[in-house]
């Protein structure tokens, strides 16, 4: 195997492997991050699900519209571990350290927008198409999220490889 590739995957089971420490042994136990983070999303989604005319309420982690019993946003909901997974890839793959960070901040916050939009989707999807709920909640706008994740890292490489190219062209220039 290419020893570039054997690095790469080295590099990100290294991040998973500590991202679920930091994350399975201390973050999720602690709950502080999970808590501030659902009911940021929470709210977030409550107005704008508002916006669009629904009779939307909150209770804490939970939200519905109507006399729903609506969803609730428990720890796996928040995004926290796309967000690890995404990081892992990032970090794994070659490229400078500021680029890095801005992207990594980037991609954080497009995680976090893309979650919103599930959480309004599931919301909507649970008012609306009842039937198809479980259908969007355990696949439809799981795969969303993990291909704009994909999608993300697919930028990442192109946009290291275009540089690590041109750097290259110049040095040799």
């Amino acid at each position: 195997m290419n020893f570039v590739i054997t690095k790469f995957i080295a590099k990100a089971f290294a991040v998973f492997i500590l991202w679920y420490i930091v994350y399975e042994l201390w973050l999720l136990p602690d709950g502080n991050l999970d808590e501030w983070l659902a009911l940021n999303i929470v709210a977030v989604s409550t107005g704008i699900i508002d916006f669009f005319g629904y009779e939307v309420w909150s209770v804490h982690r939970i939200i519905g519209i109507g006399e729903n019993a609506g969803i609730e946003l428990v720890d796996g909901c928040t995004g926290i571990s796309a967000i690890g997974l995404f990081l892992g890839f990032i970090l794994a793959y070659p490229g400078e350290w500021k680029s890095r960070i801005s992207f990594s901040l980037l991609g954080i916050g497009v995680i976090y927008i893309v979650n919103i939009l599930r959480i309004v989707v599931l919301v909507i999807t649970q008012e609306e198409w009842i039937e198809f709920f479980d259908f969007t909640h355990d696949y439809s706008t799981t795969t969303i999220f993990y291909i704009v994740i994909f999608i993300m890292w697919m930028t990442w490489v192109k946009f290291n490889d275009e540089n690590f190219s041109t750097s290259k062209s110049i040095k040799n220039a």
